[in-house]
């Protein structure tokens, strides 16, 4: 395939009817609430939609990301879009970036350049790495699997593209959230293949007996269990009615991005400010490609999969694995709890930081994740 296709050009009919869609609003009636108590800020929502429809200018990201090492590489049927950035220096170890949701590839980018040539950043090159991207199924650029089977996951589509189609015989791997869960279950599935993994989320183990539980394990089950009720109601939607929900967000882009922007604003380390972390270009460039490759629907699929048994449970990782906790994100387990399933060598705790990290901190992650592999290069 060709590098560096144009991935996606909009017509001017379609942004025309975007505006128009975010100008014809119909808004919902107001609660006697302030701010953010009881989802989205409407206040915040009109200033963002009101921009997104006049001053926010589509065409210079839309060049931006066309211009981005954008590759697709077809595995089996099954289309996967990937950015691919040569190390600096011949050999480099290469390494998969996973991202999670409500992101898309264009969250990793300021990392993926850190690791791919360090010495622009006070690095040396001697720690650099090739940084393949993928867009995960049914996420912006990568069409969602012909179907709802077991068949096909994506760890298995991702060794695909890493050793079969990009020849790599041994490669790193990183992910947060959906991304932890794929580079974990690619871990378990080959680990032949894989020098290490660096997670900023482990999956809970397949088991465990109660009684074996330290006071720091109890703690952490009852945050995670309070986290669900305060804030796991997307979850729960979106592992089991997420069409429902998906016509409303994909007819509706003012919908969309009052979805994904509470999540931006809860789950990372903005300290109730948004724009302590993300910018309005950032934050709309986003929802952006969302709406303009329709694939909000298809992005949650991995949470209904998984409840359904689709998508497998990790049991056991072998391979030596880092797990870097950053203090806003969704959960922070103890070292204890992460070594029931993977064989932790480096655990983290982050000074500043939440679930969107790569972008967030992307230096602090980046160091991270060159510290930990220095040792596994060979």
């Amino acid at each position: 395939m060709p590098s560096n296709p144009p991935m996606i050009e909009v017509s001017d009919a379609e942004l025309a009817e975007l505006r128009a869609r975010l100008t014809r609003t119909r808004w919902a009636e107001p609660w006697p609430v302030d701010g953010w108590q009881t989802g989205t800020d409407i206040a915040e929502l009109r200033r963002l939609v009101a921009y997104w429809a006049d001053g926010y200018d589509w065409r210079a990201h839309e060049a931006a990301i066309n211009a981005l090492p954008s590759h697709l590489a077809d595995l089996d049927g099954t289309p996967v879009h990937y950015l691919r950035f040569d190390g600096e220096r011949p050999h480099a170890l290469p390494i998969v970036l996973t991202h999670g949701w409500p992101s898309t590839f264009l969250e990793l980018l300021g990392l993926a350049e850190r690791l791919a040539a360090p010495s622009r950043f006070g690095g040396t090159a001697e720690d650099a790495f090739t940084v393949i991207v993928p867009s995960l199924p049914g996420f912006a650029f990568s069409p969602q699997r012909p179907e709802l089977s077991a068949a096909q996951q994506t760890h298995h589509l991702w060794h695909r593209l890493m050793h079969d189609e990009l020849g790599f015989d041994k490669y790193a791997a990183h992910g947060g959230d959906l991304g932890a869960g794929v580079t974990s279950r690619l871990a378990e599935a080959h680990p032949e293949a894989l020098v290490g993994i660096h997670l900023l989320a482990v999956a809970a183990p397949a088991a465990h007996d109660p009684a074996t539980l330290t006071a720091q394990e109890r703690a952490h089950l009852r945050s995670v269990a309070d986290w669900q009720a305060q804030e796991g109601g997307y979850l729960h939607q979106q592992s089991t009615r997420p069409l429902t929900l998906s016509h409303g967000l994909a007819d509706s882009p003012t919908g969309l991005l009052a979805w994904n922007l509470e999540k931006y604003r809860a789950w990372s380390d903005c300290g109730g400010d948004l724009s302590a972390r993300f910018s309005d270009d950032f934050l709309l460039t986003q929802a952006s490609l969302y709406w303009f490759t329709n694939t909000i629907s298809t992005s949650f699929r991995p949470y209904y999969e998984f409840a359904h048994g689709l998508t497998p449970h990790v049991e056991r990782v072998t391979v030596p694995t880092a797990l870097a906790l950053f203090p806003a994100d969704l959960s922070r387990p103890p070292r204890s709890w992460a070594e029931r399933t993977y064989n932790i060598t480096r655990y983290t705790h982050m000074p500043r930081g939440g679930h969107f990290a790569a972008h967030e901190e992307p230096a602090l992650l980046a160091h991270d994740i060159t510290d930990f592999f220095r040792t596994h290069r060979s």
